[in-house]
């Protein structure tokens, strides 16, 4: 009997630094994480794509780097920003820029599309990845209508305290058994080291563990849920139409 679960575990800032490369790629190896989004801009990207480009089974997007925000003194502030988020003409500029970085480094289309932070979600950005989107034939997050997306593997809560029961392996366990039929998305953000100058550092060893832990392989395995990437979504597997008329279906409920 086939799965109507289908998890897609991406992880997100591919090539921050080498040690969110080294969580990754543990991730990837032994653990759950089946694609990631590569940051392009950073210097850790290029072995990122190395790495990846020697993997098949590790599909690859474009995390779209416009900014990153911290909480403090009770409100977000910029810690960097690219371009200014409310210049359509400049965030097209940007994203044309960094998709031909991605293709420089990866000698290929990305699978999917989001962005850090997730500023993509709000105009004018969104209408632009969306755009990019079509074009590219390919998914992105939180806008594709076969693929829900759950955010709820996360380490800190909206004002930024920690919150460890967001990664532990209990709380992972619970996101597996609770995912709707069709096809899931569940972010994550897994790194081995501290060489990382941002707000969400710590969580990342814990993320590494978690997601290697054999006990959420065991609770994938005993939900009946099947572990697919990016690529197997847009050919492959899903080239059957019986397989892809089911998981649209219960995607539209």
């Amino acid at each position: 009997m086939r799965a109507t679960r289908y998890l897609i575990v991406n992880a997100d800032d591919f090539g921050r630094s080498a040690g969110v490369n080294r969580g990754i790629c543990e991730s990837h190896k032994h653990g759950i994480v089946t694609s990631a989004s590569l940051m392009v801009r950073w210097p850790a990207a290029a072995a990122a794509a190395r790495y990846a480009r020697a993997q098949p089974n590790l599909s690859v997007g474009l995390h779209f780097d416009l900014a990153e925000w911290v909480y403090h003194d009770s409100e977000w502030v910029a810690a960097y920003q690219v371009v200014p988020p409310d210049d359509r003409a400049a965030l097209a500029g940007e994203l044309s820029r960094q998709l031909a970085r991605f293709y420089a480094l990866m000698d290929s289309e990305p699978t999917h599309l989001d962005s850090h932070q997730h500023v993509h979600m709000d105009e004018p950005l969104l209408s632009v990845m969306r755009d990019a989107a079509q074009r590219l034939s390919v998914p992105l997050r939180r806008c594709a209508t076969t693929v829900r997306y759950c955010g709820d593997f996360y380490g800190q809560a909206d004002d930024g305290a920690p919150f460890p029961e967001g990664i532990s392996v209990e709380g992972l366990s619970r996101i597996i058994s609770g995912l709707p039929p069709g096809v899931s998305e569940l972010s994550c953000h897994p790194g081995d080291g501290d060489d990382l100058d941002s707000v969400y550092r710590d969580e990342r060893a814990t993320e590494m563990r978690v997601l290697c832990d054999p006990r959420v392989c065991a609770a994938i395995e005993s939900n009946r849920i099947e572990l697919i990437s990016f690529r197997e979504l847009l050919g492959g597997l899903w080239q059957s139409s019986s397989i892809a008329k089911r998981v649209y279906k219960a995607n539209e409920n």
